[in-house]
């Protein structure tokens, strides 16, 4: 009996050693070298794993830095150009600084401006919505107002304003991770760059419809007259498909635009009150004399 049993705890001894070592040469053949870089990049970068860099989360994108002989084509919106600039020192490469962007919508058509026309009564989501109807208004483009982009937004940089019924972003706050660009089914919102004090002009209207059609939709609608390209010194704005567009590249913003636009479509964004011409100073000065006059 006992000779049995030894003899079974020497056979399964021998059988797991010679398992134990055939499983060792087996890792070994199979074994995957991971680059230890990879977790140095992971944790400079500001784990936000967003997606804005076009990878999953942020350990993809340190894996293909890692791995890319060049890292110039990459950028991780969220930690901009000062984290870009560490991965490089981590990996001795070069990173190239990128002008920092921020999410724009480009859509004015609020209750005021746009009447509704029918009442959505179903889920409330804009990818929804827009896949069953073209919207409570004349606007097939506008914004259709239940918060795709603000269900998405990871930073709390973007909110639906009550009074207008449009989404507004949080300059401050907005990465440019572009989820809500990406959420939008109308894609009225759009990464633009970030001028000095977040300066910005551009056509608030994704309209397509010729002038007419697009002004009786909605009051501040672009109608494609083509006066502000004309206007334009730095051929900033194209016309297409009766819808102007300003590249932000070319802007220099000067504001002329914005002047001649006939519908208020084109907005100035955080600039200081304009000066007031001459010839209007002197026509209100002329009013305010004519009235005490008469007074």
């Amino acid at each position: 009996m006992s000779t049995t049993l030894l003899f079974t705890i020497i056979s399964l001894s021998a059988l797991g050693a010679i398992s134990a070592i055939i499983l060792y040469f087996v890792a070994q053949k199979f074994k995957v070298y991971e680059d230890p870089r990879i977790d140095l990049v992971t944790e400079a970068l500001p784990a936000a794993n967003c997606g804005g860099c076009g990878y999953p989360g942020c350990r993809g994108l340190a894996e293909a830095m890692v791995k890319a002989d060049d890292i110039s084509s990459f950028y991780c919106p969220v930690g901009g150009n000062d984290v870009m600039a560490t991965v490089a020192k981590i990996l001795g490469k070069e990173a190239i600084a990128k002008e920092p962007l921020v999410a724009v919508v480009r859509c004015s058509g609020s209750f005021a401006k746009r009447p509704r026309l029918n009442e959505y009564d179903g889920a409330t989501s804009c990818i929804i919505s827009s896949s069953l109807y073209s919207g409570e208004t004349g606007c097939q483009y506008g914004c259709l107002g239940m918060g795709d982009c603000v269900a998405v937004c990871k930073f709390d940089a973007i909110y639906m304003d009550k009074e207008t019924g449009l989404p507004v972003v949080i300059d401050d706050k907005c990465t440019a991770c572009g989820a809500c660009v990406k959420a939008c089914p109308n894609r009225i919102i759009e990464l633009r760059k970030k001028n000095k004090k977040d300066r910005k002009i551009f056509v608030s209207c994704v309209n397509k419809d010729k002038g007419g059609i697009a002004k009786k939709a909605c009051e501040v609608a672009c109608i494609g007259c083509g006066k502000c390209v004309k206007v334009c010194p730095y051929e900033a704005i194209t016309l297409e498909n009766f819808l102007a567009y300003i590249d932000p590249n070319k802007c220099k913003l000067c504001r002329k635009c914005v002047e001649e636009c006939p519908t208020g479509a084109i907005l100035e964004i955080n600039f200081p009150p304009r000066k007031e011409k001459e010839g209007d100073a002197e026509n209100t000065e002329t009013s305010k004399t004519g009235k005490k006059e008469n007074e």
